[in-house]
Parts: C-alpha cells; structure tokens; sequence
C-alpha cells in the first residue's frame, strides 16, 4: 500500500471515530466543556462533531468504492475532505493553545497541541502528495503553433 493510502484510511477512521466519540460520555462532557471555554460558541459544537464523522464517511466511501468512482471525482472529494480535516485541526490547535482550556479536558490530558498538529500534517502531507502525483495539476509546456 502507499503512503497515500494508509495515512488516508488512518484518516477516514480516525475522523469518523472521533466524532462519534463526542456522543459518549465522558467525551461528550470533555468536547462540550473545550467549546465553551475557548469561546467558539455552539454552532461550533455540531460543525466540528458533523464535520468529523462527514469528513470520515466520505473518505471511507472514497477508499472502499474507489474502483467505481471516476478519478477526478475521487480527487476532488479526497481533497476536500484533506482541507476540512485542516480547518478541523486550526481549530484543535486553537483550543489546546487557548488558557481557559484546561489539560484535564483534551484528548490525553496534553496540552500542546500535538494530536491536531499531528493530523494536520497528515492532510498536508496527502494534498501535496495528490497535487505532485496527478499529471493534470501540474501545468504542461504546448509547442507554440
């Protein structure tokens, strides 16, 4: 397998698991008391649960059903999901740097961010990856005519 596509499917289980994590206690506590003391307000309660479990469905999809989805559209939805897992992990990255949230409620009881950090290399690493390996993002030199 490549490194594309390990790291994508680390991704796609990671992302959905996580999400559905903060349905359970006492993730659900944790996740809830991390949005509160950062400030984000609740809209970003959902939109970081529904964007986590979309992010790894659609991945997921994408990997299992990859021989039948056309390979711009596999692109395409790969890409996107990389870029809303970074927006994700800004915003990780922002609440474990934040001083009114405690270690006692992020993931590890770890302060610095390096989980978010972590995954948002990841996502990095799999556009540049994808963007350098496609043929058509690269821009091709035409003979003047």
């Amino acid at each position: 397998m490549t490194y594309t596509k390990i790291t994508t499917w680390f991704l796609a289980i990671s992302m959905f698991l996580f999400g559905i994590l903060k349905f359970i206690n006492p993730f659900k506590s944790w996740y809830m008391a991390q949005v509160t003391n950062s400030g984000l307000g609740q809209l970003s309660y959902v939109m970081g649960i529904m964007g986590e479990i979309a992010v790894g469905l659609t991945l997921l999809v994408c990997l299992i059903y990859r021989q039948r989805i056309p390979t711009k559209l596999y692109a395409l939805l790969t890409t996107i999901s990389f870029f809303t897992i970074i927006i994700v992990m800004l915003t990780g990255v922002y609440v474990h740097l934040n001083p009114n949230v405690p270690a006692d409620i992020l993931p590890l009881k770890i302060k610095p961010p390096y989980i978010p950090i972590f995954f948002l290399l990841i996502a990095l690493s799999n556009i540049a990856l994808t963007t350098r390996n496609n043929p058509k993002a690269r821009r091709v030199k035409r003979p003047n005519r």
